[in-house]
């Protein structure tokens, strides 16, 4: 029974060719595409008004250089949302449950916002490894401790993304198995639990549009501390 229940993770796969491509690039298809006429229709507008929102208040506390990035960011929020929401879809695959895939995400961009510091102001870079003020004695402890915890933000990334969806989707599988084991039994209880089943996944889409939100917006942060 707990083995069924991490079945859900694991990368789909048809005649030993895993399906988990089609899972990643499934989400752009779904997105339509702005005609060159004056006027769009409701869904592109709102698509467009969206996008624009969230451009402008994730690059709102960066300077000129880090604008450079409201592509690949913007991006990066509509992918990483797109893809947690249709993973709550019954019979889908979330590629987003899987550390490597957010991991291969957190650490080039966390180490291009890194490189970027250390090319351009390296002695600012360097800074945030000891804060002002520090006495003498504590120097060496706080350089190691401010190293490690540069080096964890990767991981921070990538394992806080995957704790929450793998979670959530574990969360609401438990309880709809409890829906039908106990509907035969308790339809009264059966029912209350199905409620309660209705709620979560409404946190659960929540849940979905947050964790990219946060995703992106702590690597903003980093990148706002090296331009």
């Amino acid at each position: 029974m707990m083995a069924s229940f991490f079945d859900q993770f694991a990368s789909p796969s048809y005649l030993g060719v895993p399906l988990i491509a089609v899972a990643i690039t499934l989400p752009w298809v779904m997105f339509p595409t702005p005609p060159a006429r004056w006027i769009n229709n409701r869904l592109i507008t709102l698509q467009t008004w969206f996008i624009n929102r969230f451009t402008n208040q994730l690059l709102l506390p960066l300077n000129v250089g880090g604008h450079k990035w409201a592509l690949l960011l913007a991006s990066l929020m509509i992918f990483l949302m797109t893809t947690n929401m249709l993973g709550l879809l019954p019979y889908t695959f979330t590629p987003t449950t899987q550390l490597s895939l957010n991991m291969g995400f957190a650490v080039p961009l966390w180490l291009a916002t890194v490189i970027i510091g250390l090319r351009n102001q390296p002695t600012v870079a360097l800074g945030h490894l000891l804060p002002e003020g520090t006495p003498i004695p504590l120097i060496p402890v706080l350089i190691i401790i401010e190293t490690i915890s540069l080096f964890i933000r990767p991981l921070a990334l990538g394992v806080r993304l995957t704790a929450n969806l793998t979670a959530g989707h574990l969360l609401i599988q438990l309880i709809a198995t409890a829906v039908f084991v106990l509907l035969p039994l308790m339809p009264t209880v059966a029912i209350l639990t199905a409620a309660v089943l209705f709620l979560l996944t409404l946190l659960e889409v929540a849940v979905a549009m947050i964790q990219a939100y946060v995703f992106v917006l702590l690597l903003s942060l980093y990148l706002q501390e090296n331009v």
